[in-house]
Formats: C-alpha cells, sequence, structure tokens
C-alpha cells in the first residue's frame, strides 16, 4: 500500500489491485465540430485535460496495471436507447441524428471514437455503453472480477455526469474509488467543482480525488 495525498484524506493506493477507468474520451465530445461543441459547449475544456489524461494512462501501462477505456454510444438501430434518452435535444441534434462526424453517438460513427491521443492499446478493454454509468447494461462488472480489481482511479469526461455517476456506481459495487482531478473536466467548470466537493464530502462519501502526479507517485511506490 502506498499512502497518496488526496481529498479528504489520504488514500492507500494497493498498486497490485488497482486499475484505471477511463470515461467518453471521444471526438464527439471533445473535438470542434462534434456533438458537444453543436450544443454550444467550449470544448477546448475538455481538450485541456488530454496531456494530463495520456500521462495518467502512461503511468498505468508502464506498472502493468489495467487500462480501460469507455464510450457511450448506441446500437445502429438504437435498441438500446431508452424512449426518454432519444427523445432529448432539439431535431438533428439527438442521438442517432447526422452529426459532423457521423451518427451522433452510434458505435462505429467517428465521432463515437476515442480521441487520437488516448487511443486504446491492443488488448485494452474498451466498454461501449448505453448509459451515463459505465457498469449499466455492459460486462464491465465481470471484467473487473476476472482481474481481482479492488481499487479504481477515474480520469475522463463530464466530471458531473459519466465519470459522477460511475463512481457512484462502483462505490455501491465496493471498489475504493480516486478521481484524477486534472485529468477529468466538464463544459462548466462550476458543476466540475461541485461533483469533486459532492464525491469527497463526509469522509469520502463516494470516493477520493487527488492530482495525476499522486497517482503516478503512488504506482511507482
Amino acid at each position: 500500500m502506498a499512502a497518496i495525498p488526496a481529498a479528504p484524506y489520504p488514500f492507500a493506493l494497493d498498486p497490485e489491485t488497482v486499475a484505471l477507468i477511463v470515461i467518453d474520451m471521444q471526438r464527439d465530445f471533445l473535438e470542434h465540430g462534434g456533438f458537444g461543441a453543436s450544443l454550444g459547449n467550449d470544448v477546448t475544456r475538455l481538450q485541456a485535460i488530454v496531456p494530463a489524461t495520456a500521462r495518467l494512462i502512461r503511468g498505468f501501462r508502464a506498472a502493468g496495471r489495467p487500462v480501460i477505456h469507455t464510450r457511450e454510444c448506441h446500437a445502429p438501430d438504437l435498441s438500446d436507447c431508452s424512449p426518454a434518452k432519444l427523445a432529448r435535444g432539439k431535431p438533428g441534434l439527438r442521438i442517432g441524428d447526422a452529426g459532423a462526424m457521423g451518427r451522433i453517438l452510434v458505435k462505429g460513427e467517428p465521432g463515437a471514437e476515442i480521441v487520437a491521443a488516448l487511443f486504446p492499446e491492443p488488448g485494452e478493454t474498451v466498454i461501449d455503453k448505453p448509459g451515463k454509468g459505465a457498469f449499466y447494461a455492459t460486462e464491465l462488472g465481470d471484467v473487473l472480477a476476472r482481474a481481482g480489481i479492488t481499487q479504481l482511479v477515474f480520469a475522463g469526461v463530464t466530471t458531473e455526469v459519466c465519470v459522477q455517476t460511475t463512481m457512484r456506481e462502483a462505490n455501491d459495487r465496493g471498489f475504493e474509488c480516486l478521481l484524477a482531478e486534472d485529468a477529468t473536466e466538464s463544459y462548466f467548470p462550476e458543476f466540475k467543482r461541485a461533483a469533486i466537493e459532492m464525491i469527497t464530502a463526509q469522509g469520502a462519501i463516494v470516493g477520493w480525488a487527488t492530482p495525476v502526479d499522486a497517482v503516478l507517485e503512488g504506482l511507482a511506490a
């Protein structure tokens, strides 16, 4: 175990049972012309965390620990997209509609793919998730159980939606959760700040938060 500085108190990182989950670092969310930008969001905020996220991924790979990537996307026939989710947004900006990077959030379309700088290596697990949380209707729980994982480090976007939802799901399943705070971001800075405060409140009610450097130091130790 390596005790690393974190909020609300030091996190006991176990380099033998920890895995990294990188949430939804997809072109449609991060790139100009993608779905996120078409909604009026400033995608440069999300682009800014790519270097820190890449450093975190390299650290886990170097330590021989699992790196798991997620993509929020749906089957081409949208059979896994609930009516409530499908109806959200304006016509032309809904899931399955034609966008600048192909059909919005549809598996196999260019916009649904992970950005090149963070692209998975051969053999790394990629979870295609139809919901906000990465455990819902996916094989993630089984993947972690087979690997003997008890701790999860989280990176990705957006902090208050898919990242926080997955952390809460993981917390309910008994995992110790640590958020790499400079490798996660929101289109809205106040949402990121509030999400981290909610995650770490009341003695790490959902999990801990710490910078990427602290995580890497813990892995090295």
